[in-house]
């Protein structure tokens, strides 16, 4: 099957309703880090200041998410999703009112405490969109593995799609207008589409867990592990690029191209991404991600060579081919391994350790460019992508051992040829 009549197929089971609500419910967390960089960097004159603040917006929200994936397990995503959505519009609506009441001199340590807070409750709406899509498979009567493995490339996808939007967004408005703009702007987006996606009717497929009568399941196993590992280092690579995209453009007399620089990445990551479904079965997912990691350390070297725009332009564009499909297969391999009762947890996690990266990554090179500008913000892109390349290198036998293992009485997935 085409990719093309994969993805018809999948979107027939919902209806582009619920796909644009899934993928408009996302970008304010997308649109919020890099918001809230900017916005606390110019108020303070602090890269490392913008850049602390925006790694406790993903801290926060790496900690805060692994809780909620847990409690939509247990009580379903409704509840948790709505409460997510309206206490953290709250909260980026009062990052903006504090940072316009910020003077200079002042201690920033607030603006970072109220950032963590929005971070803590922001939903991870493409994590919980990977999760529904087995119960809508099974509803539809389509339960079959092209549909859910179609389903976490387009989700991949669409994540990447909304870090391109999203990152442009901000910096459009923020040319426009200013970064408080566009963090009000996420506000608003979370407040609308957020809810909207905690209540759509497909929210009741994943409802509250029946009373187990056997263990949901080891969650917290060593391949799981490894795999948060590998997002770890695709997080910090979001988090460093971005901040030393920021000060290049700043140092260049446009801060407003911070964006739309930085949306250039998720470009060739999106068409990718799409194009992840048309990889044979055969192709077993371990060889996949040795594959997609390898990739991703040499097309980050050029990073290395930026001294210019143009320059990080076309370095940005070739390193997005290689961050969708490493994203997409660590996200399938953890569905394939994680028993159903805890597959909200788990998505969650390695969304979590992806937000854990992006904060680590961000804080690491805000400190650098603060000492030495954009050229050793952009030695940390390059440290996270051969980590990646490291780990996948190692742990393929770990991860090939798991998905030949039953999940409480599941049939494995493990693929019957392997290169």
């Amino acid at each position: 099957m085409s990719p093309l009549a994969s993805y018809r197929r999948l979107f027939a089971l919902t209806g582009p309703m619920y796909v644009l609500v899934a993928f408009l419910g996302r970008l304010p967390l997308a649109m919020s880090q890099l918001g809230a960089l900017l916005l606390v960097s110019g108020v303070t004159g602090s890269y490392g200041a913008g850049g602390a603040t925006a790694g406790a917006l993903a801290v926060a929200n790496a900690i805060g998410s692994p809780l909620a994936g847990s409690l939509t397990d247990r009580l379903g995503q409704r509840p948790v999703l709505l409460v997510q959505s309206v206490v953290a519009s709250l909260g980026l609506i009062g990052l903006v009112l504090l940072a316009g009441s910020y003077e200079s001199g002042q201690a920033w340590w607030p603006l970072l405490v109220v950032a963590a807070v929005a971070g803590a409750f922001t939903p991870q709406v493409g994590t919980m969109a990977r999760v529904r899509w087995r119960p809508i498979s099974r509803q539809a009567g389509v339960e079959r593995r092209d549909v859910v493995d179609a389903a976490f490339s387009y989700e991949g996808a669409a994540d990447e799609a909304s870090f391109v939007l999203g990152p442009a967004l901000v910096g459009v408005i923020g040319a426009l207008l200013n970064p408080s703009a566009a963090i009000v702007a996420a506000g608003i987006l979370l407040a609308a589409f957020g809810t909207w996606f905690a209540i759509h009717p497909t929210s009741a497929l994943v409802g509250r867990a029946p009373r187990a009568t056997t263990p949901a399941g080891r969650l917290l196993t060593p391949s799981l592990l490894f795999l948060a590992a590998v997002q770890l280092s695709v997080g910090m690579i979001f988090g460093s690029v971005q901040a030393g995209t920021s000060v290049l453009a700043t140092n260049a007399g446009e801060p407003g191209l911070t964006g739309l620089f930085h949306a250039l990445l998720g470009i060739g990551s999106v068409l990718a991404g799409l194009a992840v479904v048309a990889v044979p079965d055969t192709y077993a997912y371990e060889g996949r991600l040795r594959a997609f990691t390898i990739a991703l350390a040499v097309l980050v070297l050029p990073m290395l060579a930026v001294d210019n725009l143009g320059m990080l332009a076309v370095a940005l564009l070739v390193l997005g081919v290689a961050i969708a499909p490493t994203m997409i297969t660590t996200f399938t391999l953890a569905e394939r391994i994680t028993p159903v009762r805890r597959l909200g947890a788990a998505m969650t996690i390695l969304a979590a350790t992806t937000g854990l990266g992006y904060a680590v990554g961000s804080s690491i090179a805000g400190q650098l460019a603060d000492w030495g500008g954009h050229r050793p913000a952009f030695v940390v892109p390059v440290v996270a992508a051969w980590l990646a390349m490291l780990l996948a290198l190692t742990g393929a036998r770990t991860l090939r051992a798991a998905q030949a293992t039953p999940k409480n009485g599941e049939v494995s997935h493990a693929p019957t040829t392997k290169r």
